[in-house]
């Protein structure tokens, strides 16, 4: 495979990174490092860095008429100032739509997509199934649901994941890293009253190893295990692995404005068109990534969501 990958230095993007050149793909990683770290992408045979933006229609033709991928994987997004929809929609709209013409334009086998599960919006009923109406109500969501849509209208073999949280090696969003870091400052923290659903790195391996093989199946999937876990949950459990004695309750307070009550994604529809089932409990999928922050620590933090009024 000849694997291009936008958003290469993110989360999601460096993790696969890490597993595809051991395994003798040769990778090209695109990001502009607006979130992503410029050092957890070394130079090492088979891999190669190009700093700039989707948004850029030029940089991309030329990007795939050098490399000329078999595979893409469209990892990069905006999303940290939730105010900022003109950098949103340039994105996660523009960007995306510049990923599908060049690669429709070299016939790629297989185009992954990462989708926020926001781009449901409120949902209905918990867990959300797959065909449930995407009805996103923030800048990020809204963007990220147009970019699909381009994509799904594109004639690729397209398979985007609307993926819950997943939890690995440099996760910078998210309640985890935030009550690690605040918790082992000695600084005070608080609990959204809101449910989500977290699925370890390993278990976004193993699907992914069977969304990238030519002729699988295309279309929308949740990746997910399917059990949501209050943000209390997840306080609980990073005080509890840290050891921490508590002078006080920890504040639980209402959701935000842009907040969702509960993200839980039904994955039903993916275990039976791959075969998958996510395998790895939610506590040893928290200590997992709690003994990677104890080794490298935690840097930058972002949020998609807008910061509380005090």
């Amino acid at each position: 495979m000849r694997i291009l990958i936008t958003g290469g230095a993110g989360c999601l993007g460096s993790n696969l990174i890490e597993r595809f050149i051991p395994a003798g793909y040769q990778v090209l990683a695109i990001d502009n490092f607006a979130t992503g770290k410029r050092e957890v992408l070394p130079p090492v045979a088979g891999l190669t860095v190009v700093e700039g933006s989707i948004v850029d229609r030029g940089l991309m033709d030329r990007c795939f008429d050098d490399f000329r991928p078999t595979h893409v994987i469209h990892s990069a997004a905006a999303y940290k100032d939730p105010a900022d929809w003109r950098e949103d929609t340039a994105t996660n709209v523009t960007g995306t739509i510049n990923v599908a013409e060049a690669a429709r334009r070299h016939g790629v086998k297989r185009l992954v997509n990462f989708q926020t599960a926001l781009a449901y919006g409120r949902p209905d009923s918990v867990p959300i199934p797959v065909t449930h109406p995407a009805r996103p109500f923030t800048s990020y969501g809204i963007s990220k649901a147009a970019g699909e849509q381009y994509l799904l209208m594109s004639g690729l073999p397209v398979v985007s994941l609307r993926l819950a949280n997943v939890t690995g090696p440099r996760l910078a969003i998210g309640p985890i890293p935030t009550f690690y870091k605040r918790l082992k400052a000695g600084q005070k923290c608080f609990c959204s009253d809101t449910v989500r659903d977290f699925l370890d790195m390993e278990d976004f391996f193993a699907l992914m190893d069977l969304v990238m093989a030519d002729g699988g199946p295309t279309g929308l999937f949740n990746v997910s295990t399917g059990e949501g876990r209050s943000i209390k949950d997840v306080f609980d459990a990073v005080v509890t692995y840290l050891g921490i004695s508590l002078s006080e309750p920890v504040p639980v307070v209402p959701p935000g404005a842009d907040d969702v009550p509960a993200v839980v994604l039904d994955p039903s529809e993916t275990e039976r068109a791959f075969g998958w089932t996510a395998r790895i409990g939610f506590t040893e999928t928290i200590e997992r990534l709690l003994r990677w922050y104890d080794r490298y620590g935690v840097t930058d933090i972002y949020s998609h969501l807008a910061a509380p009024k005090s």
